[in-house]
């Protein structure tokens, strides 16, 4: 399943409550299903933590593991890759608590 974030975020994702639309209307279902799902960053810009730790962080440890194996990132800008990597990290390490 490929997401286009931009459709529903526009060019910057900063509105966690989108965020968390996208997350529990696509990502979560896909990932039940055991489908591939590419959050793809076409067209944005930017994100804040916040969009992408409502995005991310609720599947990431549902589905630990899992998680990085069934779900892609693309055309990230180098602002998104950052942001991804930190929301990552801080979860991850969270759950290794």
């Amino acid at each position: 399943m490929n997401i286009v974030l931009s459709k529903e975020a526009g060019n910057f994702g900063e509105n966690k409550d989108i965020a968390r639309k996208i997350r529990i209307k696509q990502i979560m279902p896909a990932l039940v299903d055991g489908k591939e799902v590419i959050l793809d960053f076409k067209k944005m810009t930017g994100a804040t933590q916040s969009f992408i730790h409502a995005l991310i962080v609720s599947p990431m440890r549902e589905f630990n593991d899992v998680f990085f194996e069934k779900v892609k990132f693309k055309n990230c800008s180098p602002t998104i890759q950052q942001v991804i990597k930190i929301v990552s990290e801080y979860t991850q390490e969270g759950m290794e608590e």
